[in-house]
């Protein structure tokens, strides 16, 4: 398809002089160049289709980059790339070495933070316009944020630090899934309009400010004028809410009506105090489907462009989460004293089986990552219940704090499902599962698992229970090996296994690396290299007899894993040897080094980091003959 508009726009001054048919026609052209390059690519897609009459505006009103949009989680940013010199590598969206699927400040100046987790737009918002102040600088502040944002904590920390003479502060509530409160009737919309007129918000003020200079009744009646104003405006419209934390509310406006837009943030541009412009959107919009199942196609994979509907899988194994959800459907069915947890990852984790059959024992507690761990915390307290909390690896970051004083240190054995635990592939640096083996072998009374396949997967599953101990499950989303049925046989806490026997060298592989693994012994059999290949199982406790047998017969060990060296398990083995004085064995960490990765197809990436099949047969040979690798 072409894009004339999209093709002229070198950046977003070019659509300050666009009139209003030309702004409607440039957001059917942004929508369709999503749609385009997201039915290959795929990403996220409702969001985006349903942002993109509200992005439009915003650039036609305000003066990005001076003034300084941030984007909430910023999944939703790709009409801003398009409007911000993105157009012409907008293929390469998701890509190894392409632009990325959320706000990137090496990738544009337009860009300010890097930004992939929720809820911290607003703060983030504050502490941009407070360095604007003090530096006296100029530009607005523009933050966006999401009504699913509104669930996690630190928004409401934000909201609680706004100050209220804050200038130049403008916040978009894009309101795509629920509304705050219901407008009902012709009355209650005639004063909704009348109350939160931009120029009625601004007499309302004026009023406020006269009355408190009047000397000693000024402050009293003030407050009668607010009393009543609030009284009204409860009736009609969730600006109290809002009002409480020192912002005007304005709305709800209809975020499809990009002329509207224009005109509301037009009115509110200047305004010396802050401001929120609750909009209203649809997920999806532009296409059927999508709209139909903004859930499914949030996180789109590719998908026919005519039609919307998914494109067949490449594979059809099953990957570990869809595993670890059938798995704890089953188990739920025969246990009803398993509860399900998880912090707005229901559909992510497969989680959505166990809540369409037990709807009273599945909690999906929104963006509350902190809180759906203490929750789990407490509702395993006294070890009653079994808890299954179902989190990504990147959100657990967010709940170390929740994980250490309100599971692991009450000792209450939830056990956490730590899905997307490796690389996040096309979602890049803010996703990557990389970190979690670092941060909770830090804390007492943890284990730390991870299958190799499936089948390993329904064992620890159904074994876990019985450890009594906080223990997180960790798993990428990648496909796997399967039986389909039951658990195999009962994991004995901190066991490991061999896999395959060897003189020469050993491997010790994590979770799915042990494939690999086995891939770079049949290799370097051909080189006349005999390879022990060692699944450890259990990261903590670590199981140590057999780490004692394996170092103490093979003279170089290699650690492989998809995650951060530093913290991981190869710091771990590291510690083991010196502790147990194996000063006579050669260890090699294989692994993902102290720096940011990018977004990326999944085999680019292990590509990139030495950690395919080949990457590490070189390594081992250059381990075993450096001459020849010099």
């Amino acid at each position: 398809m072409e894009y004339p508009l999209l093709d002229s726009i070198a950046g977003p001054g070019d659509i300050k002089d666009f009139d209003d048919a030309t702004l409607k026609a440039l957001c059917d052209e942004a929508r369709q160049r999503i749609i385009d390059v997201l039915s290959v690519n795929g990403g996220h897609l409702a969001s985006n289709l349903g942002a993109v009459e509200l992005t439009v505006a915003m650039h036609k009103v305000f003066d990005s980059p001076v003034d300084k949009f941030l984007w909430d989680t910023s999944h939703q940013s790709y009409t801003h790339k398009l409007l911000t010199g993105r157009h012409s590598s907008f293929e390469s969206l998701r890509r190894y070495h392409g632009i990325t699927g959320f706000g990137n400040p090496m990738e544009s100046d337009h860009d300010h933070l890097y930004a992939g987790h929720a809820g911290t737009a607003l703060s983030s918002a504050l502490g941009l316009a407070e360095g604007r102040d003090q530096r006296i600088e100029e530009g607005h502040i523009v933050p966006v944020i999401g009504d699913g944002s509104l669930t996690c904590g630190l928004i409401l920390e934000a909201l609680n630090n706004i100050p209220e003479d804050l200038k130049k502060f403008v916040v978009i509530l894009n309101d795509n899934n629920m509304a705050i409160s219901e407008n009902v009737g012709a009355i209650t919309n005639i004063l909704s309009r009348l109350l939160n007129n931009p120029k009625m918000d601004k007499f309302y003020h004026d009023v406020d400010t006269f009355l408190n200079k009047i000397p000693s009744l000024g402050r009293i009646l003030s407050e009668k004028g607010k009393k009543v104003r609030e009284s009204l405006q409860n009736i009609v419209s969730p600006s109290l809410f809002f009002e409480q934390y020192n912002m005007s509310y304005l709305g709800p406006f209809d975020g499809h009506d990009v002329n509207k837009l224009v005109e509301v943030l037009e009115e509110v541009k200047n305004s010396e105090w802050p401001v929120l412009v609750h909009v209203i959107t649809k997920k999806g919009l532009g296409m059927d489907e999508a709209i139909k199942n903004p859930t499914a196609y949030h996180g789109a994979k590719p998908f026919y462009p005519d039609t919307g509907k998914f494109l067949p899988d490449a594979s059809p194994k099953p990957t570990f989460p869809k595993i670890f959800g059938q798995q704890l459907l089953s188990m739920a069915e025969r246990d009803d004293g398993i509860i399900a947890v998880t912090p707005a990852m229901l559909s992510g984790s497969c989680l959505e089986g166990i809540m369409e059959k037990f709807p009273e024992r599945c909690y999906d507690v929104g963006i509350a990552e902190g809180h759906a761990v203490t929750f789990s915390g407490a509702l395993a307290h006294g070890k009653k219940l079994k808890v299954v909390a179902a989190i990504y690896s990147t959100f657990l970051q967010r709940a170390f704090d929740n994980v250490f004083h309100d599971v692991c240190l009450q000792e209450s054995p939830v056990i956490f499902g730590v899905d997307r635990a490796g690389f996040a592939a096309a979602d890049g640096t803010t996703h990557h599962g990389i970190y979690d083996i670092a941060f909770l072998n830090a804390i007492p009374g943890m284990v730390i698992a991870q299958p190799r396949d499936g089948v390993v997967l329904r064992d620890i599953m159904s074994s876990a229970f019985s450890w009594q101990r906080p223990t997180a499950i960790r798993y990428p989303n990648t496909v796997t090996n399967d039986d389909d049925g039951e658990s195999r046989c009962e994991r004995l806490l901190g066991k490991g296994e061999i896999l395959a026997e060897g003189k020469d060298v050993a491997i010790i592989a994590l979770g799915h690396m042990c494939k690999t693994a086995l891939e770079v012994r049949e290799i370097l059999s051909g080189h006349g290299i005999n390879v022990t290949v060692v699944d450890p199982v259990f990261v903590k406790p670590l199981d140590e007899d057999l780490m004692r047998d394996i170092l103490g017969r093979h003279r170089v060990v290699f650690t492989v894993e998809e995650h951060a060296l530093i913290g991981g398990l190869g710091s771990i083995i590291n510690n083991f040897v010196v502790k147990n004085g194996f000063s006579d064995t050669k260890v090699v960490n294989c692994g993902i080094d102290d720096v940011f990765v990018e977004q990326g197809g999944y085999g680019d990436l292990l590509n990139e980091v030495g950690l395919t099949a080949e990457k590490l047969v070189a390594t081992v040979l250059k381990t075993f003959y450096p001459e020849n690798h010099s």
